[in-house]
């Protein structure tokens, strides 16, 4: 369990969420990728609107320490980056915050393998979490969960791998894509001032339709 302490006033720490970085990753920048769809043209909705992969890489690391500061927190929920063991160790260095949970994506094999002890660089790494901020409680995942643990007590859902565009980023219920690419302007999300408007209010639901966790169901004694 991550669980954010708060200080003597009460007050807790900026904790910003993002995922998909997806740092180095070249058949995702527009300008440089192989990728082609049957008729020969570039998937524009799978790629970036990059000319390269140097402008890339750096509007990641731009826009991740314009927001987040060197004494916030922030988690990662996967994929974070592509094209070599190196640049695990490139964006870290890049980055202002070094305060970073990492959830494993499936392109993460060097840092789940522990290649040269990189797990060291992150406050933990896992496959799955709870995040505990107040009273604000939170799974996360690199995938996409359609039922989970608290969900008939509003937690929220929180994973990335899907690459969602900003306006299908929602799942049903409290669920959402954080990933860098959903975000309007390409950014982490701050859980508290982001995250949690626009998911407290959505309805308590999964995505499977019949979910008797969802349901108002009282153990009655038979008699």
């Amino acid at each position: 369990m991550i669980k954010i302490q708060s200080d003597s006033k009460g007050r807790f720490p900026d904790v910003w969420i993002t995922s998909d970085t997806h740092y180095g990753h070249k058949n995702i920048c527009r300008g440089e990728t192989n990728w082609r769809l049957p008729d020969g043209t570039i998937p524009i909705s799978q790629t970036r609107d990059f000319k390269s992969i140097e402008q890339m890489n750096d509007t990641i690391v731009k826009n991740i320490n314009e927001v987040v500061k060197q004494d916030d927190i922030l988690i990662h929920l996967g994929d974070w980056s592509f094209g070599g063991f190196e640049n695990v160790r490139k964006l870290y260095d890049r980055l202002i915050c070094k305060n970073i949970h990492l959830i494993i994506g499936n392109h993460d094999h060097h840092i789940l393998n522990n290649r040269e002890n990189i797990q060291e660089l992150f406050l933990t790494v896992s496959q799955y979490e709870t995040l505990v901020i107040g009273k604000q409680e939170f799974r996360l995942m690199h995938y996409p969960i359609s039922s989970w643990d608290g969900l008939n007590k509003g937690v929220m859902h929180l994973h990335g791998h899907c690459h969602l565009p900003t306006e299908l980023r929602f799942g049903n219920g409290k669920r959402i894509d954080v990933g860098i690419d959903g975000h309007p302007s390409f950014k982490p999300y701050h859980i508290l001032r982001d995250v949690v408007p626009m998911l407290e209010k959505r309805p308590i639901m999964s995505d499977m339709g019949f979910d008797h966790h969802t349901d108002e169901i009282e153990n009655k004694d038979r008699g």
